[in-house]
């Protein structure tokens, strides 16, 4: 596997980097390993003080980690730098909260006989994190910051097409003080992947991406007994309620499909709006979109950047040709976009019924799925008649029937009155192929963790 920096938006090769030899990856491995030891047996405040540098590196140096950002994958650089803030707050929440995550729990027993029990929680060791490219630090960051303050060291095998980001993350952590084998970035192949997951030293893995990689190293991790975790992108339902504010939610509803191009799990990709407000609804989007204005992505002005790179724009209108020969209508936003680069014009697809191909696919990239129904019960069956389970969003002039609806909901978050958002104090994850697990919050530092039960039991009791 190539690892190559292709700046999306001239489609030129900017730097290349050779992948790990088997006996470079031992040493890294075997130097994880040896870190894992002490790294365990290291205080709280000792590992907050690599995590709270090293958010306050991200901070200082904020836009020189943002131009990597935008060069590797084209994300608008004001969303680039918005990204390595979310990092830095991610980083600084673990280490200021782990600890008291991780207090031994003292339970309550139904005797004295059962003297007393607690559960306290004891780091698994060495963990391997498979990380995708469309938010190539927060995604590293919702990874290592919960597992290091944990006391875990953790592996990295990052996309191939963001190598200079990935090794500014591994510079970043050894740069802050954190000990050489606590965070290392690997350029590895996906043989090596598989022979990573194989390996005894490897305690768990979390990956981030499609449905086959999931599958894939789902069923590797399976056949070593090893923990792992999923997150496998989701096609999340926006669903507008009869009385809406139309002008706010159609901002929302914009915002929620463009945010980073349309690149992100938890985008608004499917539309759906009752019969009501549908027609004023799809008028007013399609205008919305259209008047993004596409260019160079360090350009303030602006407003539609380039996909992650020419095979991921190649990919989107392939499924477009797909949802059209289908029977879906495709209505242009009349947004103009370069020749050049990894741009695909923002468009609505609509008449989409369940014999179509792309009923049930993740679309990654501005396009958006539009679809009318009856009323809010059509709208829930047809948010929950999909394979996808991470997101959603409801939107509605009244939050507690709003809350109603978002309980009918199949996925692991629903939103009321904002597109689905990630927070490092919210929980991350969801069901049916979008996975399973939790990031961030106090869930996310429980999923590595040994709990361990220690019960002290009076030694003359009865046998």
């Amino acid at each position: 596997m190539g690892y190559a920096t292709i700046n999306p938006y001239t489609n030129e090769t900017l730097a290349s980097f050779r992948g790990l030899s088997e006996a470079e990856l031992e040493e890294r491995v075997a130097r994880a390993d040896s870190a894992s030891r002490f790294w365990a047996e290291s205080s709280f405040p000792q590992r907050a003080k690599v995590v709270l540098r090293a958010a306050g590196m991200l901070r200082e140096y904020k836009d020189d980690y943002a131009r990597l950002l935008t060069l590797e994958m084209g994300k608008l650089y004001r969303e680039a730098l918005d990204e390595v803030r979310l990092s830095a707050e991610i980083l600084e929440y673990y280490a200021n909260n782990a600890e008291d995550f991780l207090a031994p729990e003292t339970l309550s027993v139904a005797s004295p006989d059962e003297g007393e029990a607690r559960v306290v929680s004891e780091p698994m060791g060495v963990l391997l994190g498979i990380q995708p490219w469309n938010f190539p630090y927060y995604q590293l960051a919702r990874f290592a910051a919960p597992n290091l303050m944990a006391g875990n060291v953790v592996l990295v095998k990052h996309a191939s097409i963001v190598p200079q980001s990935a090794g500014a993350v591994e510079r970043l952590f050894l740069e802050a003080g954190a000990p050489e084998g606590v965070y290392t970035n690997l350029y590895a192949s996906k043989e090596q992947v598989n022979a990573l997951i194989a390996d005894d030293r490897v305690q768990g893995v979390a990956l981030t991406g499609g449905e086959a990689a999931g599958a894939a190293v789902a069923g590797e991790a399976g056949k070593q007994l090893k923990k792992n975790t999923l997150e496998l992108g989701g096609s999340d339902a926006l669903i507008v309620l009869a009385d809406a504010d139309v002008d706010r939610t159609v901002e929302w509803a914009r915002w929620g499909r463009m945010n980073n191009c349309g690149q992100s799990c938890v985008a608004a990709k499917r539309i759906i709006v009752v019969e009501e407000l549908a027609d004023e609804f799809l008028v007013k989007l399609r205008d919305a979109l259209g008047a993004l204005r596409a260019g160079d992505p360090f350009d303030e002005e602006t407003t539609l950047p380039p996909l992650s790179s020419q095979q991921a724009a190649d990919t989107v209108r392939e499924q477009v040709r797909e949802a059209v020969n289908g029977g879906a209508t495709l209505i242009s936003t009349g947004a103009r976009v370069p020749e050049r680069g990894a741009f695909v014009e923002p468009a609505l697809l609509t008449d989409i019924d369940e014999r179509n191909p792309v009923y049930d696919q993740e679309i990654f990239g501005p396009i958006a799925m539009f679809f009318r129904v009856r009323d809010e019960d059509e709208a829930v069956r047809l948010a929950n008649d999909s394979s996808f389970g991470l997101g959603g969003s409801v939107f509605t002039s009244d939050p507690a029937h709003g809350e109603e609806v978002a309980r009918r909901i199949h996925t692991g978050m629903v939103f009321v009155n904002h597109p689905t958002w990630t927070k490092a104090d919210l929980p991350f994850g969801g069901t049916k192929h979008s996975g399973y697990g939790r990031e961030l919050s106090e869930y996310g530092i429980h999923e590595f963790v040994n709990k361990k039960l220690i019960n002290v039991v009076p030694i003359d009791g009865a046998p």
